[in-house]
């Protein structure tokens, strides 16, 4: 590939993670069956949800749309991982390249914008308990959930425009798991520095007031808690909140890690990528049925158990 001013590239090769040869095969198990406990896992939530009448609630609902974009999210970045572990299939074409990068911002914007949601959903129902199911009906949570999709495609889409937009002439080897943004603008042939300082203050700037709204609902949820008379009743009320904000958290930092610093520390980006683009999609339902003691007698019901009443 020789130098050009138009973009000449018309595969990338996905380096991947670097390990050892004689860990490609324990690593592509060691991934397949995370992968399929995540699929299976928020799978399963959607269907329980689905299933039980008695989750047929605002937060339920937004529960299923964030079980949906975490298989989505996994199953855009992990097969062509798994492929790279066991065969030379790790050249992805130019344009499986931008659709890879589109999907996953595309899918990552969507559920950032989806925890904001879930956060003042849970503001309302806390603090807002007499006026929640006026203000929050069907028509109105599906009209917000369809602005976190809508939210997403527009934010990827200028973000991938914005990318592709630059020559690659080469090299083409990206030395990363998936077709990313810092990876991608390693390799390209000018000047970054504008995309750079554009990707920071636009991720930066979304991500930030994202996160600041969750945390000021969240104060006016530990606010009206703490007025709570009933000690059972604070209880209650802080377990229907932990799972989302451990979700929040798991789901945040990872990110600020990636997008939101200077400089870039490559082996250590590929640890922490690895950990927002598969574990978390995996922890997702596991915090949630653990933390959440409807999803868990809602799953002992759709197991055909006798229902347990929480304490």
């Amino acid at each position: 590939m020789h130098s050009g001013n138009q973009t000449s590239v018309s595969h990338f090769i996905l380096v991947g993670l670097h390990h050892p040869p004689q860990l490609g095969v324990p690593l592509f198990l060691a991934f397949l069956v995370i992968y399929a406990l995540t699929v299976s896992g928020n799978g399963l939530i959607i269907l329980t949800v689905l299933v039980d009448t008695r989750l047929h609630r605002p937060m339920y609902w937004f529960l299923c749309h964030l079980s949906f974009l975490d298989m989505t999210i996994s199953s855009a970045i992990v097969p062509k991982m798994l492929a790279g572990f066991l065969q030379d299939s790790r050249v992805i074409s130019f344009g499986g390249c931008v659709i890879q990068l589109f999907s996953f911002h595309f899918l990552g914007c969507t559920e950032c914008f989806l925890y904001t949601l879930m956060a003042y959903d849970r503001f309302l129902a806390i603090c807002k308990p007499l006026h929640y199911a006026t203000i929050m009906t069907r028509n109105v949570c599906n009209f917000l959930a369809l602005g976190t999709w809508l939210g997403g495609t527009l934010h990827s889409l200028f973000q991938t425009s914005f990318i592709f937009r630059l020559p690659f002439c080469g090299p083409n080897r990206v030395d990363y798991f998936f077709c990313d943004i810092p990876a991608m603008l390693r390799l390209a042939c000018a000047d970054t520095t504008i995309n750079e300082l554009v990707t920071f203050v636009d991720i930066g700037f979304l991500a930030l007031t994202c996160f600041m709204l969750i945390l000021t609902s969240y104060g006016y949820i530990v606010a009206a808690i703490l007025r709570i008379q009933s000690v059972d009743g604070r209880r209650n009320a802080f377990s229907t909140c932990a799972a989302h904000l451990t979700v929040v958290i798991v789901y945040y930092v990872p990110c600020t890690f990636i997008y939101l610093r200077p400089g870039s520390q490559e082996p250590l980006d590929g640890v922490v990528a690895v950990f927002y683009t598969v574990i978390t999609p995996l922890l997702n339902p596991i915090i949630y049925t653990l933390r959440n003691k409807e999803m868990k007698a809602a799953l002992w019901r759709l197991g055909g158990r006798k229902d347990v009443q929480p304490h």
